[in-house]
């Protein structure tokens, strides 16, 4: 896990893909900065810890032609701020996260990104499972 709190502190994230390995980069599953902190040190895990053992499996993605619409629906369905971006082979190609669509006010409104923000952040009691929104679970 420390390989994996340093790759977010270089590269200023909060969200890490997780891949089979580095020369099919097919996504198995994402570390957060939530992940790290509640799977692994609020458990009493240490830098050791496998990846493995703290990962989201089996995040809800999208492709890289899906519009916004659906990937804020992702965002909102599943209260994630991420949203992998796989290929056809289940490859990871990038990452959206709730900043993206803020930043992309011609293509979607500061109202639609207030809407996601608040329905992303709305405490759930219910665990959180996989909700068909019309992308790809993997």
């Amino acid at each position: 896990m420390e390989h994996t709190a340093k790759l977010m502190i270089e590269h200023d994230c909060g969200c890490v893909p997780v891949v089979e390995d580095t020369q099919t980069k097919r996504l198995v599953g994402v570390v957060t900065d939530r992940d790290l902190a509640c799977r692994c040190l609020g458990e009493g895990k240490g830098a050791d810890t496998r990846v493995s053992e703290v990962m989201s499996a089996n995040p809800s993605c999208c492709t890289p032609d899906a519009d916004l619409q659906e990937v804020e629906q992702i965002m909102a369905m599943r209260q994630v701020r991420r949203v992998p971006v796989i290929d056809d082979q289940g490859c990871c190609v990038g990452m959206i996260a709730q900043a993206d669509l803020a930043r992309e006010n011609q293509a979607v409104g500061n109202r639609e990104v207030g809407r996601v923000v608040e329905r992303v952040s709305k405490p759930t009691e219910e665990p959180r499972s996989p909700i068909d929104v019309g992308v790809r679970p993997h």
